[in-house]
């Protein structure tokens, strides 16, 4: 791991919650979706936010 400051692993700490958090959420919203277009578009958005925390988390290695 790079030396990183605490401020900036809080940072990270803060940002990677958030993103697992809006993961969960658009995957229970594209669970319950019955229009195709809708279910897609938030099985999208969930998949991003999971790339996002990823990228974030290499921060961490």
């Amino acid at each position: 791991m790079s030396n990183i400051s605490e401020l900036d692993l809080q940072n990270l700490r803060h940002l990677i919650g958030g993103y697992d958090t809006t993961r969960c959420k658009l995957q229970e919203y594209a669970k319950q979706a019955t229009d195709p277009q809708v279910k897609q578009f938030f099985e999208k958005g969930a998949r991003s936010a999971m790339d996002n925390k990823q990228k974030l988390m290499e921060f961490l290695q």
